[in-house]
């Protein structure tokens, strides 16, 4: 290889690296450590906090049993997304208490011979809180919270109404978790 060849390919290396550098940096500011800035690699719930108590739900509806699903539903949703702890009352630092204040039924739509509901959406509405189990600063609240899900009870498919409403508890946990994230 000549001289003038080797730096010929030198220089396209020297090149090629210059770029994939330049591509690198410009993708960094793209990552930023406040989550509401862009994307970012900080956890997005808070890490000064490492345990919770999650208090039975009261139920103010006519549907008997929400209230111990929901709690359990959220409990588990904490241990699958978290990085709490899930204790007792006395030992926790946070305690989050709630209410079931409607749990409805919503027709979607009708089949057209028989009026008969084919697609049933089965809502729930709740109020939430959230609170340092010290101090009694509250952490997160939410009122008016809701999700809603769709089951078949049509004869074809003949989806039981506790399809919907389990279903509807588990978006609502889900849904309950997320929003314990900060920075959203």
């Amino acid at each position: 290889m000549t001289p003038s060849a080797a730096r010929s390919a030198l220089a396209s290396i020297s090149l090629g690296l210059t770029l994939a550098l330049s591509a690198s940096l410009a993708i960094l500011p793209g990552c930023a450590s406040d989550p509401t800035a862009g994307y970012s690699f900080q956890p997005t719930f808070r890490t000064d906090i490492s345990s919770v108590n999650v208090q039975m739900f009261e139920n103010e509806t006519y549907f008997r049993g929400l209230e111990s699903e929901l709690t359990s539903a959220v409990i588990t949703e904490l241990r699958r997304q978290s990085p709490y702890k899930i204790t007792s009352s006395e030992q926790a630092q946070t305690t989050i208490t709630g209410k079931i204040i409607r749990a409805d039924l919503r027709r979607l739509s009708v089949g057209r011979d028989s009026g008969i509901a084919e697609d049933v959406a089965f809502l729930m509405t709740i109020d939430f809180t959230w609170k340092n189990a010290r101090t009694g600063k509250v952490i997160v609240s939410r009122k008016e919270f809701a999700a809603a899900e769709s089951f078949v009870p049509a004869r074809n498919v003949g989806e039981p109404i506790e399809a919907g409403q389990q279903a509807a508890v588990s978006r609502l946990a889900r849904d309950l978790v997320n929003e314990l994230r900060s920075g959203w």
